[in-house]
């Protein structure tokens, strides 16, 4: 079996997606060093999917994460002490336990992103106007991005609790 050729890559002044990556990376980096974290980014991680996904077993947030299931149990155990989740029955299934975004943690996760928004608003209004406007043009593929992200930590896109389906 021969190995197809790859895609051609979008040409022209700043098209590369290694280049577009690496700028990326490099101003997401700069940006988690300049807002104050008293969690880890997991942590974090995981109230961002418990409240964009809703409550979800431990099995499921590791998985999504990508740590072990036991790992998971101890970073829930430490959000649960700081108010931030909380456990609860299924209400389908009273043999399971869901992890669900408590109000403190969905306000705390609300006061981190809009302190990181604030930052890079902050270095957005030392743009020049056209470097300001191209950002903006940029807004709706980095949406997508997020977007994709999110289908690939989660593929199957289950409903919150839901079981996986069968096969």
């Amino acid at each position: 079996m021969r190995d197809e050729p790859a895609a051609p890559r979008p040409s022209g002044p700043g098209a590369s997606p290694d280049r577009s990556a690496g700028a990326l990376y490099a101003l997401l980096t700069t940006l988690l060093r300049r807002v104050p974290r008293d969690l880890n980014l997991t942590s974090l991680a995981t109230l961002a999917t418990l409240d964009r996904t809703g409550p979800r077993r431990i099995t499921d947030l590791a998985a999504i994460e990508g740590i072990t299931q036991p790992s998971m149990t101890v970073l829930v155990t430490a959000l649960e002490r700081g108010g931030l989740v909380a456990r609860r029955s299924d209400p389908a299934d009273g043999r399971v336990t869901l992890v669900a975004l408590t109000a403190e943690g969905s306000l705390y996760l609300r006061s981190r992103r809009s302190a990181g928004a604030d930052a890079l608003a902050r270095l957005i209004d030392k743009l020049a106007p056209g470097e300001a406007a191209t950002l903006a043009a940029a807004v709706p593929a980095l949406r997508h991005l997020r977007d994709l992200d999110n289908e690939q930590r989660d593929p199957d896109g289950r409903a919150p609790g839901e079981p996986p389906a069968p096969g």
